[in-house]
């Protein structure tokens, strides 16, 4: 009998083992479907607040007849958009730190919607202005989004979901244009603030339903002096910078915006230094690594935005220029369509890289990509297609750089801090596109041709600041080499308190 039941044992030891295995077999395919249907949500989210910033690019030149006023005023229609998205992001973080990132994505769903469906009832420029800013406080949800990703995910599924809804910006940049302009040119424009609201209403649903509560992370009250003072700086700052090229770089409001937001900003950083619940721990900010992770995001974000700036105007202007491709808008935007599906495609990838390298190798790289599809444009300019390639391949060296970003910081900084400090990352790479804007634009201004009455930028112009694009990408990866490396023990560690969350949550 002994002999038996000790024969016996070992099968069933093997049968209780074999049913423990597969308990934890379906629970880890659970989670990881959990997992996916969180980091969909929130890539989602990221896209449709990313397509506010391109949902009106094929009306401005129609907004002045719709709206009943001056070319310079409905350009206000694209400021508004990036100055309220510039304002709003680090303030949206820091709250998202205090009250949870779930709660606040939420919060700025109400903007995104309200925004969008102001636009489409607006008869004139300025409810049309006021519902532009209020869809630029929606790109809050980016950061927010890929901070709550620290407390909803296990370490292991970090990476790739940090990639993916770091890249959205990118994608729903370059897939809103060709949406638009088809949407613009078959139905009313009307209709696109009201698809944008369906969208949001539907983003707001699904982060309600499917994105679990997120507990506070940090304890404290919310600076207003610090929110305040930031949104004034950052307002003068971008103003001036934005509106150089019409105002005038020499002329009073320019130069006078520019001392201000030089003043306002030094005495905020005084503020923030001395408060015991800084909007922006400055200190923080100033470790070597943060600091410059976020020096990078402000070259990334100009090496960026060139190509988007310059690309269009390529494939727009007419063929009698000689370099013009005399596509429509419609056509232009489907050409650059691509750019936003690679970014989609490479953002895992960038991830595995990371992974096995470290995320300054694989932001290093991205960035030298980068500068690969600006040399590339030397000898495929001449082509649609050509330009189709350079912005592909800009966008996966996009893709790389953008998606390592939020992974520096995070690793850098406390779990109260995350939210703050992403938003005040993406705030930095807001700041390199509204400088890439100005300086592209001072390059085209200044380097001209002139085509039956009209000027136009010539051929010259365009090579120039691609040049400075592949340039200033080199000089984002030169930055990238000076980031210190951190040891990997270190960097989970800072992970590990989102693990416990994860499991509860699952």
């Amino acid at each position: 009998m002994h002999m038996m039941c000790m024969m016996h044992m070992p099968c069933m030891m093997h049968v209780v083992s074999f049913g423990e295995n597969e308990g934890d077999h379906v629970e880890d395919s659970t989670s990881a479907a959990h997992s996916g249907r969180i980091v969909g949500v929130l890539a989602v989210a990221g896209i449709v607040a990313a397509l506010m910033q391109t949902l009106v690019v094929p009306l401005i030149g129609e907004l002045p007849r719709l709206l009943h006023t001056s070319a310079s005023n409905a350009s206000w229609t694209v400021t508004a958009t990036l100055l309220a998205g510039a304002v709003a992001t680090p303030v949206i973080g820091r709250l998202g730190d205090l009250y949870g990132k779930r709660r606040m994505l939420l919060v700025c769903s109400v903007p995104l919607i309200a925004g969008s469906v102001v636009c489409a009832l607006a008869g004139s420029v300025i409810p049309m202005i006021v519902g532009r800013g209020l869809q630029g406080v929606g790109m809050g949800m980016v950061p927010l989004g890929i901070s709550a990703l620290r407390e909803l995910l296990p370490p292991q599924r970090l990476g790739s979901a940090i990639a993916l809804i770091s890249s959205s910006m990118g994608i729903g940049g370059a897939l809103g244009l060709p949406v638009a302009a088809a949407v613009a040119e078959n139905a009313s424009w009307r209709a696109l603030f009201w698809g944008s609201a369906a969208l949001s209403a539907l983003v707001a649903v699904l982060i309600w339903k499917l994105v679990p509560p997120t507990p506070a992370q940090a304890s404290g009250r919310f600076d207003l002096v610090g929110a305040l003072g930031l949104g004034t700086g950052l307002v003068c700052l971008l103003l001036g910078v934005s509106k150089g090229a019409d105002w005038g770089w020499t002329s009073g409001t320019t130069l006078g915006l520019l001392a201000a937001a030089l003043l306002v900003l030094m005495v905020w950083g005084w503020w923030e230094l001395r408060s015991g619940d800084p909007l922006v721990d400055l200190r923080v900010t100033a470790r070597p690594q943060v600091l410059l992770t976020n020096a990078a995001s402000v070259v990334v974000g100009f090496a960026m935005y060139a190509q988007a700036l310059i690309v269009p105007q390529l494939l727009q202007l007419p063929e009698a220029t000689g370099y013009g491709l005399g596509q429509s808008m419609l056509a232009a935007g489907l050409w650059m369509a691509p750019s936003g599906l690679m970014m989609m495609a490479v953002s895992p990838l960038g991830a595995r890289l990371s992974a096995a390298r470290g995320p300054k190798v694989t932001l290093c790289a991205g960035s030298l990509v980068i500068a690969l599809g600006y040399g590339s444009s030397t000898v495929l300019m001449g082509s649609a297609w050509g330009l189709m390639i350079v912005t592909c391949i800009c966008s996966v060296g996009v893709a790389l750089a953008y998606g390592t970003m939020p992974a520096l910081i995070m690793s850098a900084v406390p779990p109260s801090e995350t939210a703050a400090a992403n938003g005040f990352n993406t705030l930095m790479r807001s700041i390199g596109t509204a400088v890439s804007a100005a300086v592209v634009g001072v390059v085209l201004a200044q380097m001209t041709t002139t085509l039956g009455g009209y000027t136009l930028p010539s051929e010259d112009g365009f090579r120039a600041g691609m040049l400075i694009g592949c340039g200033v990408a080199f000089l984002a990866a030169l930055i990238t080499l000076a980031i210190p490396v951190r040891p990997a023990a270190s960097a989970s560690r800072q992970v590990a308190p989102a693990e416990p969350k994860a499991a509860s949550l699952t």
